[in-house]
Order: C-alpha cells, then structure tokens, then sequence
C-alpha cells in the first residue's frame, strides 16, 4: 500500500481483488499482507455498484470484533454510514445462523423428526462451563433413562468427551434424527476404509530399500507393553511377523478397521438426540446447534434458501472454517459471485473444529461439498470450475530478516525424529515493505527461565540495539509496550506473570485463567461449604486466609471456637437470598473487585441461575473446575507501558515490535501428547472407543482396544500445525525476535537458525516511579484524545455519604427495617435483578424492592433496552471531553423515549444529584431520537414511585464539567 492524501493506496494485487467483484476467487493473505484493508475496498466496490445494497452482501468474519472493524472501515470508503450497516450480513457465522433461525426457524427440529421448537426467546449459550454444567445435568438424567449402555458407561472418564465428540460431529455436519442419522451421517461414522488403507500402506512400507523395518512396525514395537487387552487380542509377535520381518501383513489394516461399533453407534446416536431435545425443551441453543439447525432449515426449505441467498459472499479467515461452515456458505450464495479469502499458514484452530483442509484443498472440497448438496436435488446452483486465485504478496509488518525466518519455521522438525513432508512449493512468497531491517533474532537459554526473559526484557528497553519504528516513521529506543512475550500454553504466562509481580515488573497477562484455582474461587468456595454444613474445609481455608497458624487452626476447629468477626460474617450471608449475593460479598470482603472476581461473579451467577444447581452441587462444580482447570479469558493489567504476555493462539491478528517466544522446551512446545478421549471420532476411520468393558473369564474387566491403538499409529501426529503456530508466533513481530528457552530446548529451537545465548541472570529492581511517568504520559502533558469521565463525577458524593448516615439512623429506630436494605451490595442487587427480569432470565423476586420492579416493568409497553451504554462528547475549553455511563433502563414506543434509572433510596435526599446524571443521559438519546419525545424519570424501589426529571440544558452540563 502506498498513501495519499485520502490515505493508503492498495498496491497492483489488493487493486486486483478490488476490482475483481463478480465470480469465484480464493485468495491467498499472508501475515501483513493487508487482507483487511483489500477486503473492506472490495465490499464497498461491489456495494457502490447500481441495484446492490448492504444485504445483498455476506461478509462472514471469525469474531464479532473483526466484523466491528470490518464495518468501520467500509464506512470510511463507502458513501455508507456507520447506522446504514448496522443491519448489514457482516458478522460471524454463528451470528448469521442465529438470525436465520430467529427469522425462519421455529420448525427446524421438525426435519430431524423432533417435537421441539425454536423460540423467540430461545438462549444462545457461549460460555464453555456453562454448557458443559448443563451438558453434565443432561447426562446424568439420560444413565438413569438408559441401564442399556452400562458397559458403555464403565468405559468413560466423564461426560465432557461425549459433548466433545457431539460437538465435532455437529462441525463435521453429522447430526443425529429422531429415528437414525441425517443423509449421509452414518457413513461418515463408519470411517472410510479405502482411504485408511491408504495410510496404513503409506507407514507400513519398509524402509532403506527394504533393509529396515516399516514405521509401523517400528512404532507397535512396545504393543501391549503397559496395556491390558482383552486375550482374543493377537500377541505383539502375531501382529507384527517373527524375527526379521519389515511390515506388518496387509490384511492387518482390514482387521482392525473392521470392528463391530453398532452399539457405540446406537449410544452417541441417543446421546446427540437427546441433548438436542433436552436444549430444545430448556429454550437455550450452543453454537453447533445453532449451525446444526441452520444447515438443516436451509437443505430443506426451498423457499427459506431461496430468501436466505446472496448475490455476494465473502468469507474471512476461510483457513479457520470447518466443513459445515464452508457448507453453509455454500447454500447461501445465490450466484457464483464467491470469495474466500485466508492463509493456509495461520489455520491454528482444530481445537475449536476448524479444517485446514478446506483451504488447502479449496478446489476439491468445493467441488465435493456442492455435489454432496446436490446429490438429490439443486441446492448450489452455479458453476464451482471457473476459480480464479489472487495471491497477496507484500508484507507491511515485518522486515524481510523475519519473513525469511518464518517461512523456515514451516519445514523445521518438530521432534529429533520427525521427517518433515512439508515443503516451501506451495507457500506463496513474501516481500516486505518494512523502511529498516535491523532485525536482531537471538535465542537465550537458562534454568530460571522466567527470570532470564525478565532480565531479557530489561536489556532490551532503551537499547538502541533493538530500535523500533516510531509513529513518526523514525527509530527510537523500545519500550515495555513494545515487547509481547508469547507462550505455547497457559500455564507459562501465568508462571511469569506471578514472578513478574515479585519484582514488581509492569506485566500485563492477557489470555485464559483457571479461573476456580484463583484465591477468590477458593475463599467463594470455602464461605459456601461453611454456609451448607459448616464444614472444616471451609473454615480451615478461612481461618489461614486470616492470619492463624497450622495449630490454632486445628485448635479452633477441634473446640469449635471461631472468632466472632467471621462468625458475624457467616451470619451475614445467611441473610442473603441469592448466590449471587453470596457471592459479591464475599469478594467485596475480601477486595477482590477487579477483572477475575466479576468474571467469577458472572459465571458463577449464570450457572446457577440457568440450571437446577443446588447449592451443593454448585460446589461440586467449583470442585471440578478445580480438578480440571477450567480457564476463562481475562486480562491482567499493568498500566499503559507494560509487556504484554499471551498465548499464541491469542496472539493470532496482533503485531508488535518486538516478540520474545518463550517456554520454547522439550515437551512444551509441542506439549507431550496426553491420553485422547475413550470416545472420539476422527477422519477417516471414523467413531472409535479406545477402551472396551467385557465380563469375558472369572473377572469383569475394562480392557484397553488394541485395534484402537494400531489405528492410531497409522494416523498423522498434528506437528504440522504446531509449526503453523511456530510461524504464526513469529509472523507477529515487526523487527525483533527472541526465543527463550530453560535447561532443555525444544527440537524447533535447535533446528532453527538461530544464536542461543546462555544468559547471566539479573532482574534490576525497577524505578516504580520512572516506570510510572512512562505508564501515564497524561500527568505532564496534554492528551490528544478526548478526556473520559462519567455522570457521577459530576455529582457531589457528600449528597451520599449524608444520605447513608440518614438511613443508617432510620434504619436503628425502625426495627422493622429488612437487613437487605442496609446492605452494601442491596443497590447492585435490585438492578441486577430488573435487568434480568426486564431480559426475561425467569428470576423470582426475593424482597419488596424487587417485587416492586416486577410490577413496574409488567405495566411498560414498547421497547425495552436493557443496560444501555451511552456517551457524550462535550468540547470544554478546547479540551475534548466523553462523559460515559449506562442507562438503567430505556423504554421506546412510537412517539417516545424514556430514561429510567433505578433507585433503592428511602428519601428524594440526593435527586438534584441524579437530575445531572440523567441529564447527560438525555442528551445522549436525544441525539438517538429527533424524531421522539425524550424523557427522563427515577424510579423509586423503596416505594414504587416514578418521578419525572427535568434535564438540564447542554450548557448546564457543560458548566458543570467545568466546575469540577
């Protein structure tokens, strides 16, 4: 990209996919190829043209916050504005699928013969732990449903690798009918048997020109080894030929391919019906279900696929799709016009069910896939032969010392004994754009390994042996901002994160946590077993978080003889009616008000609230968590100038200047290989279990499959894509890249062409208050940006503190005074209540306050916008300035908008307080609605009455943000 003065000008490729609207197109984009910046011109190319209008266009992303940007960019080259999109097909599939459904699916479950329907009010459930609690709820009514799979449930570990398999399939396009499978499921289940013997020969051919033995025969040389299998199992000599053998018999490959799976069938069939029956008849749908009955309405519906079609279809990031993403796109576009556009090189997602393969096998799976749909009637109506590829090759982030280490990465051994396959024919070759190239690529290695990137990190901030490129295009010293360290796993982020707080060191951690091994999870936990049977487990954890010894603990517990502040405590929560109450308490208690205790708090909440948990069993689900080390994401923060520290997989779409790749050692990266699932299913053999349950002889027994682990010695290990995720880690630095290593490397550091350096460790105590001037930059210069405040620092908060001392005396002489009301939390738990109900979440009002809202809101008519954000820009003395908060409520009708704000006020003490407050509100909305009556009002929960605000004019509020 060049610039001008109406910005960057796309270079002779972008140009070429600009303009190239209509027809079939896969487009190859590389790391920092301006994919996005190509992609956004060609949607507002084809939306300029005559008779084609934002909703003739699908631009399927892979996160909502791609299609965010997406939209922003179309708007500042397009004659649309930011509200003409915000409508307009640009979202990820998942959200696609849910607006499909919401408009035409209310039958949808009638094509696989289910009773059930979709709703209007039907949930989309996102979060991970929560689906797996109601999967697990699931599970355990369908054991006592179903004694007819015993032998099958001795064989699993849990319920979670049943709703992994469900899932997979669901990604595949395999899903289940009331009486069997749809099309053509049960094939896919059965595996492929032509195609397995093609693996099979391929690793069982003997080596050296038939001097030494096959892989295979190599790789079954411990057979049965640390394995119990059932005895009609053949010996490892029977398997494997005698002495001098190089392969195993060809037949072998028939044998154990050839296994009886019809009642594993039969079971993960009744499982995937039921689930979908269960969820159905709970009202909430996962994101593979909202795919599943998607596809399904759309195969189906001639006349839903006819109105659901497109005259344009773009998809993103097409290396992160699964197959039946790829389906999908397929049924709703109407006309060849198709474009998809990735990098074969950056698909790192199998986790979440995504298949390289549809990219690097674009040309064959789209001509496969269209005649899978059309096999008995048309559903892909145009030409799938006519493909054009258009391959970006100029790279603006990296210098061309980076993209040649990169494309190393790709060919490099994962293992010292791994012959790579892969080669360089099909990477498309980049060039760089970068204005310097004096990239420095080095190694370190040491036995404190933390320590040594902390040390790493500080020789590297204002060296001007590591200059980055400034904002002003010249070079200037690194920074801590500057540095991203990258990790393979979790664990090692949070590892330097906690060293990194010893010494004080602005890290900033941004990734997923064990969210129930944190001390709040475990305090939460400790407070509800003594809540249910005041457990010494609980008041153990309790008492040490206190302060007492190992002996006083014991001695307390063995007299029963707590302290009187806990004791109060304990009382105290008690009184409570809700979980979620329980909850807040105990972080406020214990200060733990930040990023993980609201995302403990939300989740704890949401699977309580949306299943039928009882207390004890909601500990029994933190317990798990625990055990299993359930993550979530969150960002820990360290101020504006800090490193920041991330998973690769997070790190995927970022760039910064300087990438230090650390935890680069042997069994890390790539991770040991675990045990996989009992049940799991896998092109192309198909649904397979790797143990078996058989009463053969005088012992019952779960034996181990053996035909299972000859199969699984056939198939490929995923190095591959671990190398992707090597390439993808480095195609992220824009001039610097450190690997770092502990006392042993991995094969990928040793095979690389890089300079290990075992460095002296020695991490300098930090001048916190130097650190400080460079995190806030604002403090001894004037910003460029506008000034954030928000609608209470604009009040005057002695108003309050007077108003609770008031009450807090009322309180003490009204005896009748509920405890709830003079909690600290009362406040947040009444709006969180209205907002839940006002969302239809089905709570149930647990005091007067609340029972007063459930009537004020069942008399609302119109609209109703929960929650809602607002922001008001305001210039004061040419400084500008954003006043951000979130309404309440709004209610809209055809003729008006109404703000409504909740208070649990007993008095009208503070109320010119709120006027300014739902002053700022109202000229947000009044902004919203020109053509509406916009009108402010306080809703009193203390007694049910509503009172109409005046606002104040803008000049008001603009006299007070001056005052303050």
């Amino acid at each position: 990209m060049g610039e001008s003065s109406s910005g960057p000008t796309p270079n002779e490729r972008q140009q070429e996919l600009i303009e190239s609207t209509d027809g079939l197109y896969l487009v190859d984009a590389g790391p920092g190829t301006g994919k996005t910046f190509a992609i956004t011109r060609r949607y507002g190319t084809i939306v300029e043209q005559p008779a084609i209008e934002p909703e003739d266009i699908l631009l399927a992303t892979f996160t909502r916050g791609a299609a965010t940007e997406m939209k922003e960019r179309i708007v500042d080259h397009s004659t649309y504005a930011l509200s003409d999109l915000a409508d307009a097909p640009i979202q990820t599939f998942h959200s696609y699928c849910h607006d499909l459904l919401s408009e035409h699916g209310y039958a949808a479950p009638t094509h696989l013969g289910l009773d059930e329907r979709i709703t209007g009010s039907t949930q989309i459930i996102d979060d991970e732990l929560l689906e797996a609690e109601r999967f697990r709820e699931f599970f355990s009514g369908f054991r006592d449903d179903h004694p007819e799979y015993d032998d099958l449930y001795r064989v699993l570990s849990g319920p979670g690798e049943l709703l992994d398999v469900i899932t997979e399939l669901a990604s595949k396009g395999i899903f289940p009918t009331a009486e069997g499978w749809y099309r053509d499921g049960e094939s896919h289940l059965d595996g492929d048997l032509e195609a397995f013997t093609e693996q099979f020969d391929a690793v069982n051919q003997p080596r050296n020109d038939g001097r030494k033995q096959s892989e295979l025969r190599e790789a079954l040389s411990g057979f049965g080894r640390t394995k119990t299998y059932h005895p009609e199992a053949p010996s490892k000599s029977e398997l494997r030929g005698g002495r001098g053998t190089k392969q195993l018999d060809a037949e072998v490959a028939r044998t154990v391919f050839e296994e009886d799976r019809t009642d594993l069938k039969a079971f993960v069939h009744d499982v995937y019906v039921e689930y979908l029956q269960f969820a159905l008849q709970r009202n909430y749908l996962t994101f593979s279900f909202l795919q599943l009955f998607a596809f399904v309405l759309l195969c189906e519906d001639p006349r839903v696929r006819q109105a659901a079609q497109f005259e344009y279809v773009m998809v993103d990031e097409f290396q992160d799709t699964s197959e039946i993403q790829f389906k999908l796109a397929l049924l709703v576009c109407g006309t060849n016009n198709f474009c998809a556009v990735g990098d074969w090189k950056q698909s790192i997602y199998s986790f979440q069910y995504a298949d390289v393969q549809n990219i690097l096998e674009f040309e064959t799976r789209l001509d496969q896939f269209a005649g899978d749909l059309n096999s008995d009637t048309e559903r892909v109506s145009f030409d799938t032969d006519a493909l054009t590829r258009i391959e970006l090759a100029e790279n603006y982030r990296s210098t061309e010392s980076i993209i040649e280490l990169s494309e190393q990465t790709l060919t490099t051994p994962a293992t010292s004994g791994e012959d790579v396959t892969t080669t360089l024919d099909d990477v498309v070759e980049l060039s760089a754009n970068a204005a310097f190239d004096n990239t420095v690529i080095e190694g370190i290695q040491h036995e404190d390994e933390h320590e040594a990137v902390l040390t790493k990190i500080q020789a590297i901030v204002g060296n001007d042996e590591y200059a980055v490129e400034g904002e002003d295009g010249d070079q200037r010293a690194p920074e801590y901002q500057d540095i991203a360290v990258f990790t393979r796993t979790r664990d090692y982020g949070r590892e330097l994160l906690d060293v990194a707080a010893e010494y004080d060191f602005p890290v900033a951690y941004d990734g997923g946590i064990e969210l129930f091994r944190t001390d709040p999870a475990k305090l939460l936990l400790a407070w509800l077993r003594i809540l249910e049977s005041d457990a010494d487990r609980g008041w153990a954890v309790v008492l040490e978080e206190i302060g007492y010894t190992f002996d006083e603990i014991e001695h307390l517990l063995e007299t029963d003889s707590y302290p009187s502040a806990p004791v109060a405590f304990r009382d105290e929560l008690r009184e409570l009616a809700s979980v979620g109450a329980v909850t807040r308490r105990v972080l406020d208690r214990y200060g733990y008000t930040g990023d993980t205790g609201d995302v403990l708090l939300h989740t704890i909440q949401s699977v309580y609230d949306s299943t039928t948990l009882t207390r004890g069993e909601l500990m029994q689900f933190i317990e798990r968590g625990i055990e299993t080390g359930a993550t979530v994401d969150i960002r820990a923060t360290a101020g504006e100038n800090a490193v920041t520290v991330q998973t690769i997989h997070a790190a995927k779409g970022l760039e910064y200047p300087i990438v230090i790749l650390a935890n680069m050692n042997e069994g890390r990266f790539p991770p040991r290989s675990r045990e996989s699932s009992i049940i799991q299913y896998q092109d192309p053999v198909g649904l397979r279990q790797r143990k078996c349950y058989a009463e053969d002889g005088a012992y019952p027994h779960v034996y181990d499959n053996w035909r299972h682990d000859v199969i699984r010695r056939c198939l490929p290990r995923a190095y591959d894509e671990e190398r992707r995720l090597l390439y993808v880690a480095v195609t992220r630095a824009e001039q610097h890249v450190v690997f770092a290593a502990g006392a042993e490397s991995n094969t990928f550091l040793e095979e690389l062409p890089v300079d290990v350096e075992t460095l002296d460790v020695t991490v300098e105590p930090l001048d916190r208050a130097t650190s400080a001037a460079a995190e806030l930059p604002f403090a001894i210069t004037t910003p460029e940006g506008p000034i954030g405040q928000t609608p209470h620092s604009l009040m005057d908060e002695t108003v309050f503190e007077e108003t609770a001392a008031r009450m807090e005396t009322e309180a003490e002489a009204d005896p009748d005074t509920g405890p709830e009301t003079r909690a600290v939390d009362f406040g947040s738990q009444v709006h969180e209540f209205a907002e839940a109900y006002a969302l239809g979440d089905g709570v149930t009002p647990s005091n007067s306050h609340e029972r007063r809202v459930v009537e004020f809101l069942e008399g609302l008519s119109g609209e109703l916008h929960v929650e809602e954000p607002v922001t008001l820009p305001i210039a004061v003395d040419g400084h500008r300035i954003t006043i951000s908060g979130i309404v309440d409520l709004v209610q809209v009708t055809d003729e008006q908008a109404t703000i409504i704000d909740y208070k649990t006020d007993r008095t009208r003490h503070a109320q010119p307080e709120y006027r300014k407050q739902l002053s700022v509100y109202y000229h947000v909305l009044d902004e919203w609605y020109p053509e509406k009556d916009v009108t402010a009002s306080l809703f009193y929960t203390s007694d049910g009455s509503r009172v109409q605000i005046e606002p104040l004019t803008i000049g008001a509020v603009r006299s007070l943000v001056q005052n303050r």
